[in-house]
C-alpha cells in the first residue's frame, strides 16, 4: 500500500494470499517450471477464451518468441509504431529483422493507418501494433490491411506460407483483460503478448505470456511445443517432465533460448487470476472518478470505455493543451512537492539513442512528438484509496494552475 504521505504511480497490489501462494511453493521443493506454471497457463487460456497459451519470464521473451515461431529474421521488415516503449521494436533487432517505424494518428496514440499501408512492401512480414495503456487498437483495421496486402505476400517460413500474410503479432503488454467487439484480447491477433511485470494491473514480479490463433494446417500442441523449445534451451523435455520414473532422457533439438517462468511466480499469478475481475473494476472505478473531474479542465485524456472496446485501464494518460516540455517537467516537480508521483508515456521510439543510431529521426515523426510534448500520466492502481484519487486531482490541479500561470 501508499504510505499516507507520498502516493506512489504503480505499486504491485499483493496481498498475504499471494505471499502465502508463494511460501507454499518454496515449501513444496519444486521452484522453478512445473506444476504451477501449468496450472497458470491452463486458467489463463480459459480466462482469454483461446486453447493454449504460454507463460514466460516476460512479455519481450513472448514477442520474440512470436516472431521466431512465425519465421522472422534478417531481410525481412517489421512495422512497428512510433509511440510506444523500446520492447516493441527491441525484438525486431533480436530476430535480425529490420523494425519500420510509423508515426501516429494526430489524434490518438495509435498508428496512423495510411501511413502503416504506405509502408507495406514485399519485405513486410509481420505488424506489431500497441495497444496503449490497455486501450485495444483498430484490429478491423489493421486486418483491413494485411489481407488487401495478400496479393504482395511473400513467404519465407512454413508457418507464413500456412498464414498466407502478413502477421499481426499485437504488443498487448498493458492490455491482459481487454475487449475489443465482445472478444478477449489474446484471441484476436494472430500472436498476442501479455506483460506481468511489477507495474502491470496482474503481476507475477517478471513475466508474461503469449497466445496465438493458429493457421489452418498448424495446431495449437504445434505452436506450444515450440514455444518450450524456444524457451527451455532446445531441451526435447522440460525439468517437470525429466523427473517421471526413468524418464531422464532427452535430446537438444536446436541452439536456442533461456526465458522460462518458475513456479514460484505463478504461484503469485494464480491469486492475481482469482482477484483480477476485482481489481479491474476498481481501475475503471478510478478512471471514471478522473474523467469527471477532468472532463471540464480542457485536458485530453485517454478513453478507456467504448462501444467498440472495454479497456483493462492500465495507464491513465492526459494531454495538457499549450504545455510545453520544461512546464511539463516543473509540472511534474510541483506534484511530486505534493507527494504524488506522475510520469511520462512514452518517449517517441526516434528520440531514444539506441533508434537514432538507425537512422531514425524524430522530425519525421511530428505526430508522435506532438502527442509525447504535453503527456502527463496520473497515479492508476489498486492501492490507490478513494481519498487518495481526491489527492491526486487536487494536487494535479493546483501544480496545474500554477505552471500555466508563470
Amino acid at each position: 500500500m501508499t504510505s499516507e504521505k507520498n502516493i506512489a504511480f504503480s505499486p504491485p497490489d499483493i496481498t498475504e494470499e499471494e505471499v502465502a501462494a508463494v511460501a507454499d511453493a518454496l515449501r513444496s521443493g519444486w521452484i522453478t517450471t512445473g506444476p504451477r506454471v501449468k496450472e497458470l497457463e491452463r486458467r489463463i487460456a480459459t480466462y482469454l477464451g483461446v486453447r493454449k497459451c504460454t507463460c514466460l519470464n516476460s512479455q519481450t521473451a513472448c514477442a520474440e518468441t512470436a516472431l521466431r515461431i512465425a519465421g522472422i529474421g534478417p531481410g525481412d521488415e517489421v512495422i512497428v509504431p512510433a509511440y510506444t516503449y523500446t520492447a516493441t521494436a527491441s525484438v525486431v533487432c533480436h530476430v535480425g529483422a529490420t523494425p519500420v517505424i510509423v508515426d501516429c494518428d494526430p489524434n490518438s496514440y495509435e498508428m496512423e493507418y495510411r501511413a502503416l499501408a504506405s509502408a507495406v512492401n514485399e519485405k513486410t512480414k509481420a505488424i506489431i501494433p500497441v495497444d496503449l495503456g490497455g486501450v485495444p487498437c483498430n484490429y478491423d483495421a489493421l486486418f483491413d490491411i494485411v489481407e488487401s496486402f495478400q496479393s504482395l505476400f511473400r513467404p519465407s517460413s512454413e508457418y507464413q506460407s500456412q498464414l498466407g500474410r502478413i502477421a499481426i503479432c499485437a504488443d498487448s503488454a498493458h492490455a491482459f483483460g481487454a475487449r475489443r467487439v465482445g472478444s478477449m484480447l489474446g484471441a484476436v491477433a494472430d500472436f498476442t503478448s501479455f506483460s506481468f511485470h511489477a507495474v502491470k494491473n496482474f503481476t507475477t514480479a517478471e513475466g508474461g505470456c503469449l497466445t496465438w490463433k493458429a493457421p489452418k494446417g498448424v495446431s495449437d500442441d504445434e505452436i506450444y511445443n515450440q514455444t518450450q523449445l524456444l524457451s527451455l534451451h532446445g531441451q526435447s523435455k522440460d525439468a517437470l517432465a525429466k523427473t517421471k520414473a526413468g524418464a531422464w532422457e532427452y535430446d537438444v533439438l536446436g541452439p536456442w533460448y533461456k526465458c522460462n517462468m518458475t513456479d514460484i511466480q505463478a504461484a503469485i499469478g494464480l491469486v492475481q487470476l482469482q482477484r483480477y475481475p476485482k481489481l479491474l473494476e476498481r481501475r475503471r472505478q478510478i478512471v471514471g472518478h478522473y474523467d469527471m473531474a477532468l472532463r471540464d479542465l480542457g485536458i485530453e485524456v485517454l478513453p478507456h470505455l467504448s462501444g467498440d472496446y472495454v479497456s483493462s485501464c492500465h495507464l491513465y494518460m492526459c494531454r495538457v493543451p499549450g504545455l510545453g516540455l520544461k512546464q511539463r517537467a516543473r509540472l511534474i516537480e510541483l506534484m511530486a512537492e505534493e507527494g504524488i508521483s506522475a510520469n511520462v508515456h512514452y518517449k517517441p521510439l526516434p528520440m531514444l539513442t539506441a533508434y537514432r543510431n538507425l537512422g531514425f529521426d524524430i522530425e519525421n515523426y511530428p505526430n508522435a512528438y506532438e502527442r509525447f510534448v504535453n503527456e502527463v500520466t496520473l497515479p492508476l492502481h489498486t492501492c490507490l484509496t478513494d481519498e487518495q484519487v481526491g489527492r491526486v486531482l487536487a494536487g494535479f490541479e493546483k501544480s496545474l494552475r500554477e505552471v500555466q500561470c508563470v
